[in-house]
């Protein structure tokens, strides 16, 4: 390759797609939603407070979801029209806290809002995916999930269970058209990310083998690598977006 020459590019097109991204209304969850709008998929934004980002595309709708709530998610699809095709599950919360020292709350939450609302979101638009032929779902998962993480039980755990439902719901939707795969990150740089001490970053930085961290639209690249036809031959997987954090 010469010196000023710039590597090939795969440039998807996701128009005709209808794409439902949850927790998009920052971080990881918007950097998906406004990569798919800018390739022409319908963009259906979930999250529990209706943001703007339909402000700045006319191809993205904003909706007012709670995905621990089943009844509130079947609410906002019967207006979703055309049938979702795409789904990525990328809402989640942390409430770290030390094992002894864990409230139920602080347990249940997370579990509720990362693993149930997946559950309740995969339940909720598979069947629909395949009532038009078929699909793609991608859950954004964590290293953490695999390796487990100091003060992180019920992060982890959350995460962890996220692995197994991506691999049932491969197995149930397959023969549907449907196919389901998992992106796990390490520390991905966000704005909430840039905001943690100094200390952790560094923790993480050291982690990896890349000695850099990964970026939001790394983790994008890899959800619409799943989501495009060039994975059609891929479900059931755990593609890891780490820079080599968890070697």
């Amino acid at each position: 390759m010469a010196e000023n020459e710039q590597p090939n590019r795969v440039a998807w097109d996701f128009l005709g797609q209808v794409a439902i991204v949850t927790g998009a209304n920052r971080g990881i969850g918007e950097t998906i939603a406004r990569r798919l709008a800018a390739l022409s998929a319908e963009v259906h934004v979930f999250d529990v407070e209706k943001g703007d980002l339909g402000d700045q595309f006319e191809n993205v709708h904003c909706h007012a979801v709670d995905v621990t709530d089943a009844a509130s998610i079947a609410a906002v699809l019967e207006g979703v029209d055309p049938l979702p095709t795409f789904l990525v599950n990328n809402a989640g919360i942390t409430r770290d806290r030390t094992i002894a020292k864990m409230s139920d709350e602080e347990w249940q939450a997370v579990i509720d809002v990362n693993l149930t609302g997946a559950f309740n979101m995969i339940r909720a638009a598979a069947p629909l995916m395949a009532e038009v032929g078929g699909g793609s779902i991608v859950n954004i998962t964590s290293i953490n999930g695999i390796r487990g993480k100091f003060g992180q039980a019920n992060y982890s755990a959350a995460k962890a269970g996220m692995i197994g439902l991506t691999k049932t719901a491969a197995r149930e939707f397959g023969a549907k058209g449907v196919n389901v795969n998992a992106v796990a990150p390490g520390m991905v740089m966000t704005e909430m990310a840039e905001k943690l001490p100094q200390e952790i970053l560094d923790k993480a930085l050291g982690e990896t083998v890349t000695k850099w961290l990964a970026e939001p639209d790394d983790i994008a690249n890899a959800v619409l690598f799943l989501l495009s036809d060039a994975a059609r031959a891929v479900t059931g997987q755990v593609l890891q977006v780490d820079c080599g954090q968890y070697l």
